[in-house]
């Protein structure tokens, strides 16, 4: 029977790895437009002069700028040359197809190579990319682009630095109307700690498989592996949905969108997490061993070390502080990896037994 769940956990692993790889490019868009983390805070001071009905704030960790107008009126967002970018009005959102931000905003690097028609100059192409009062957009005013640091920062990399003051120009009609914000350097946090402290934690949970199976102690340790994989299970579950808010999803629907579209890998391991660890408070047989490590493994992987940049980054892609979102990855990371772990040593104990000589 060992070796039967042995098999079966490497045709699951098999599975798992090849579906990860199938759905990998989707996966990485939507990480390179959400950064993992950042060192960098953007915040804006809102627009001025004052429109009501006009708000915008910035989400996605300051990869984006999100602009809703409720005005009335068309606003139009104008782009790195001067020209018409964005048009935000009653009948929806529109972009300038001959507006060269419309391609180098496609990306959070902006690399996006210029087609034939992207020329400043030429009056405006509208095309709808929307029917809500809602844009979010890549703004290279309100980020910086370069791979290495200012140089004050370079100088005292241990202290906040106001990095620049930015605008972003918009058009109310005739009138000129700007988005006003700041870009500051936070200093990141001391990452060999977070990774010690999850080091010991997922060695504490590992040291649970040690525990002899037969034993009555061995049933409760498989209840308390089952009881934190739920509890990592819901973290890793929570973990996505913040970043989804953070990005700007609004309504249950948005929400949902967006974790179907680009946190599906987190929310489903949280969720199977969330049922092997119930499985293992109410089943105590062998096969509990084999599903606790298959999903400690997953909950690792695919919710743990996917969102680890937390660990040496200041700022987190989430509605709460960082200092929280580096203590749930840590608990995802430590919950799954030791939930491995004493799986593991509990099938090999298992197998041992099995294999020994009846006397």
């Amino acid at each position: 029977m060992i070796r039967t769940l042995l098999a079966r956990a490497g045709l699951v692993a098999a599975a798992a790895c090849a579906a990860t790889l199938l759905t990998a490019a989707p996966a990485a868009a939507h990480g390179a437009d959400a950064p993992d983390g950042t060192d960098y805070r953007t915040r804006t001071t809102g627009v001025a002069p004052a429109r009501p009905g006009l708000e915008v704030r910035v989400v996605e960790a300051g990869a984006r700028l999100e602009l809703t107008n409720r005005t009335g009126r068309a606003i139009e967002v104008i782009g790195y040359s001067g020209e018409p970018y964005l048009r935000v009005g009653p009948d929806g959102v529109f972009e300038n197809s001959r507006s060269p931000a419309t391609y180098l905003n496609r990306t959070l690097a902006g690399d996006t190579a210029l087609p034939a028609e992207a020329d400043p100059a030429a009056p405006p192409s509208w095309r709808r990319i929307d029917d809500g009062p809602t844009v979010r957009w890549h703004d290279q005013r309100a980020l910086w682009q370069e791979s290495a640091p200012p140089a004050e920062v370079r100088a005292a990399p241990d202290r906040e630095h106001r990095v620049r003051d930015w605008t972003v120009p918009l058009r109310d009609g005739a009138d000129p109307v700007a988005i006003g914000g700041t870009l500051d350097w936070v200093p990141p946090p001391d990452a060999y700690t977070w990774w010690a402290v999850t080091i010991v934690g997922l060695l504490a949970v590992g040291a649970l498989g040690l525990v002899a199976a037969g034993a009555p102690a061995g049933g409760r340790a498989l209840g308390a592996l089952g009881a934190l994989l739920v509890v990592g299970g819901a973290v890793a579950v929570v973990y996505p949905l913040g970043r989804e808010l953070d990005a700007g999803a609004q309504g249950v629907g948005g929400v949902v969108v967006g974790l179907l579209s680009g946190q599906v890998w987190s929310l489903l391991t949280g969720l199977g997490a969330i049922a092997a660890g119930w499985y293992a408070l109410t089943r105590r047989r062998p096969a509990a061993d084999f599903v606790v490590a298959l999903a400690g493994a997953c909950l690792a992987l695919f919710a743990g070390a996917a969102n680890a940049a937390v660990f040496a980054r200041s700022i987190a892609p989430v509605p709460w502080s960082p200092g929280v979102a580096r203590v749930m990855v840590a608990l995802v990371l430590i919950t799954g990896t030791g939930a491995t772990a004493a799986g593991i040593l509990r099938l090999h104990a298992a197998s041992r037994l099995a294999a020994a000589p009846t006397p």
